[in-house]
């Protein structure tokens, strides 16, 4: 059996930063089952006793020393994290340091600065993309579809959908996505409407078992969630991605944000 810890990924914010630096640090570590528990908008040292109080219980309760990701800038805040019975990781105390001695300059130690509104163009960007995304989802629409960065084909449940978003939502990229109809695959085609758009086409594909369980979530038992019918599209899929030349990735055992990463590689798309 899996060893276990628990991890709290703590900030003075919304948490995201904690947990995408030490959720990467833990993926280096096999054979350990993390609980991980996000604690956010720990800003005041109340909150900080508070937080200490609870983590204090759980390394009294577990046996064991969790483990403290912290993005909190306060110093007060930090030094009562510090207190805690855990390892405490504090981010800013590895990076923060060594970039003021090289700049020369002490940092402004400001809450919120990671996702905030610093740039408004950008922001304003990822938000007319999102909404492209939104209206053009699964070929709802092909209004001024010229205007993408990147269209995503694929059969149904293959991951086209959570992609777009984030390409849209992370990276301002103006992607949508189409499905592969049972047509379009048993006469090798591509949908119509991309007919004028060949160039901005991305393919997603994955292995029959694991379509067929997605498939199965939605509708048990169906012809349309079998794995022979799964099996059959993917086998199609792949055959109309070659006749077209359109780069394809499998998505089965990738997350979204490397299936995006390996898709702007491939297709050359810079991050708005």
């Amino acid at each position: 059996m899996s060893a276990q810890r628990k991890v709290f990924f703590v900030s003075d914010g919304t948490g995201i930063t904690a947990e995408t630096l030490g959720g990467t640090l833990l993926t280096q570590f096999e054979g350990v089952e993390f609980d991980k528990t996000t604690l956010p908008f720990i800003n005041t040292p109340a909150k900080a006793r508070v937080t200490i109080e609870y983590i204090d219980h759980i390394a009294d309760s577990s046996g064991a020393r969790p483990i403290v990701f912290s993005t909190t800038v306060n110093e007060e805040v930090r030094a009562i994290l510090r207190t805690g019975r855990a390892l405490f990781m504090d981010l800013f105390d590895t990076y923060i340091a060594p970039i003021e001695g090289e700049l020369g300059q002490k940092s402004t130690h400001a809450q919120g600065r990671a996702h905030g509104m610093a740039n408004a163009g950008r922001y304003q960007a990822r938000i007319d993309a999102m909404n492209f995304a939104m209206e053009h989802d699964d070929g709802q629409s092909s209004r001024e579809l010229a205007r993408a960065d990147l269209i995503l084909i694929a059969p149904s449940r293959c991951g086209k959908t959570p992609t777009t978003l984030y390409l849209a939502l992370q990276h301002g990229v103006f992607a949508t996505n189409f499905p592969l109809t049972e047509d379009d695959l048993e006469g090798l085609r591509l949908p119509k409407a991309l007919q004028e758009e060949r160039s901005k086409l991305f393919g997603l594909t994955s292995d029959p078992e694991r379509l067929m369980q997605v498939r199965s979530e939605r509708r048990p038992g169906s012809k349309y969630a079998s794995l022979a019918q799964c099996a059959y599209e993917l086998r199609q899929a792949e055959r109309l991605y070659r006749r077209f030349n359109v780069p394809f990735v499998n998505s089965a055992n990738m997350s979204i944000e490397e299936i995006a990463a390996v898709v702007m590689q491939e297709k050359e798309l810079r991050r708005q």
